[in-house]
């Protein structure tokens, strides 16, 4: 059997060449395509060139090897290629896109949390404090909530944010009267 003049074993081989040279590129340069795989919906390019790559590396090796029939060739090598492509998106592309998410945090989400002071908060003025998580530790600018002093090694409990900017509360000092911060 023969495709575009060529032997079907050669296109196979052809095929297998130039989705693997494809999916090397998508990783080198993928994230310039990002919006087309959200665009797609479940056909990620990724899975795209995967299951070419996988149907036309099967396709090759059942052409090369064995003695079959070319279109029964093709549907085994087809279903080969779904198969090993479910499996890569279930077991490598769902957790790999969920645990990128998950190691992401907002700016809202620092507020309420517990810090170190890292460097000497004056009154007025500017200095660093250190939030330490699962996923890592954070290091941003703090400012004291009342304008106080606050020294370094301290606990602190990160109340507001503006502009970047950690507004902190010493964990001395937090009580509840009436709903507000002493």
């Amino acid at each position: 059997m023969e495709i575009f003049g060529l032997s079907l074993e050669t296109f196979y081989l052809y095929a297998l060449i130039i989705s693997g040279s494809l999916i090397i590129l998508y990783v080198l340069f993928g994230d310039m395509l990002e919006g087309a795989g959200e665009a797609l919906g479940i056909l990620h390019p990724v899975l795209i060139l995967a299951f070419i790559t996988f149907m036309s590396a099967s396709g090759y090796l059942f052409e090369l090897l064995t003695s079959l029939n070319s279109l029964l060739i093709m549907a085994i090598s087809a279903g080969i290629a779904l198969g090993l492509d479910t499996l890569l998106n279930v077991f490598v592309l769902i957790p790999l896109s969920s645990a990128e998410e998950s190691l992401a945090y907002s700016e809202d989400s620092l507020r309420g949390r517990v810090a170190t002071v890292l460097i000497s908060i004056p009154e007025d003025g500017y200095g660093e404090i250190l939030i330490e998580s699962y996923s890592g530790r954070i290091s941003k600018p703090a400012a004291c909530f009342h304008n106080g002093v606050i020294k370094e090694g301290e606990k602190v409990l990160v109340v507001d944010i503006k502009g970047g900017v950690l507004y902190v509360v010493p964990e001395n000092r937090i009580g509840i009267d009436k709903g507000e911060l002493k």
